[in-house]
């Protein structure tokens, strides 16, 4: 290899991982470019990693293989930029040790660059000429300054991360594990809290906008996972999305404004997360997440738990087409991530997460209960209790 093809190769190494390592580290506003080593490096390593998932059949073995990628791309990603840093320098080395006594060897330099890099500093090799030097105390600097960054740069990521999922487990209580609008509907309209699904839909809003914000700057975090298998950031955005469209088509007992609000919020953050991670709309969502058998059952369901409809007689088509403007991005992520979208039913009656372990089931009755009214501390006579509270609501659990 001559000097100057070295040279060359060496500085444009160096320039590519120093820009590509600022723009994801340090640039607050997402990289339009497409050729970028970072981009190159998640679309390859992550397509490698889901045809090694692929292997496993659907379910907890395969969810548990590829809840690792995200926080095992992002230290394979820091190890690359520390090598090519390292290569990239270890060359300049050669190149300039090559101009003073012509006695360099690559492979020295390398290991000189790689000390220099992590400030080891053994003695063992050392620069001669003014420009080794010069070049030992920029790469001294370089490697002390990324690995710096690197430690402030993780804890901001974990907080992205923390906050999108906070509000993801809040809604195994309102509306399931996976959620469905139309669980949230029913569990809000049986314990009258209709009045409350517009503050809801705020703070989902605010959510969708920190969510736009922070997987744009950071794309990573789309492939980190959620804590159960039966959640997800996707799920939860499908789920919220879904029930603004029905509030917007036909219920009538939801002013549809922040429906709407946050129905924009949520399809420019499925638009714009789609872009940046060059995902496509899938032409037909097969099987359909809302068959017309579904959708008469979904009207049954909320007639029953007291939701008033007044959809019309086009209302199917109507939400139809609204579904058409958001479920092909959706499933086209969702084919990506490999991460299933919920549908609008719920395919079992599994409990949900709170429900679970230890006397599980008697905790949802006596909250349910206690909920619609079902369960009072008061036996209806007035001055008197013919029982224990405690032991009514052990007969009713009988």
């Amino acid at each position: 290899m001559t000097r100057e093809l070295a040279f060359v190769l060496a500085l444009t190494l160096l320039i590519l991982v120093l820009q590509d390592a600022f723009e994801v580290m340090l640039l607050p506003r997402r990289v339009t470019r497409r050729l970028r080593v970072t981009g190159i490096y998640f679309r390859s390593t992550w397509w490698l990693w889901t045809r090694l998932a692929l292997i496993s059949a659907a379910g907890p073995r395969r969810e548990r293989f590829l809840s690792i990628y995200g926080a095992l791309s992002m230290m394979m990603l820091f190890s690359l930029w520390a090598g090519c840093l390292i290569v990239a320098f270890g060359m300049l080395q050669w190149v300039v040790q090559q101009s003073g006594d012509g006695a360099a060897n690559l492979g020295n330099e390398i290991y000189m660059s790689g000390v220099t890099f992590f400030t080891l500093g053994y003695g063992d090799l050392v620069p001669h000429t003014a420009w080794a030097k010069t070049l030992a105390v920029i790469e001294a600097g370089a490697g002390f300054g990324l690995i710096a960054v690197v430690i402030g740069y993780l804890p901001v990521l974990y907080q992205f991360f923390s906050r999108r999922e906070a509000h993801v487990i809040q809604l195994d209580g309102r509306a399931g594990s996976p959620p469905t609008a139309l669980t949230m509907l029913q569990r809000h309209a049986e314990s009258d809290g209709l009045e409350g699904i517009d503050d809801l839909l705020r703070v989902w809003e605010i959510w969708g906008s920190d969510l736009l914000e922070s997987h744009l700057s950071y794309p990573m975090l789309a492939y980190y996972r959620s804590q159960h298998d039966d959640q997800s950031w996707l799920g939860a955005l499908a789920a919220i999305m879904d029930a603004c469209a029905l509030i917007l088509v036909g219920v009538q007992d939801i002013k549809p404004l922040q429906a709407r609000m946050t129905f924009a919020m949520l399809r420019q953050v499925v638009v714009e997360i789609a872009r940046s991670l060059h995902v496509a709309a899938t032409k037909e969502v097969d099987p359909p997440r809302l068959s017309g058998a579904d959708f008469e059952k979904l009207i049954g369901i909320l007639a029953k738990a007291g939701v008033a409809w007044n959809g019309g007689a086009s209302a199917a088509d109507t939400l139809a087409a609204v579904r058409a403007t958001y479920e092909p991005l959706l499933q086209g992520l969702g084919d990506y991530l490999l991460i299933p979208v919920p549908g609008w039913i719920e395919d079992d009656d599994s409990p949900d997460h709170w429900e679970r372990g230890p006397r599980g089931i008697i905790a949802r009755r006596l909250i349910v209960g206690l909920a619609d009214g079902s369960i009072s501390g008061e036996d209806g006579r007035a001055g008197k209790r013919a029982k224990t509270l405690a032991g009514r609501l052990r007969e009713r659990l009988k």
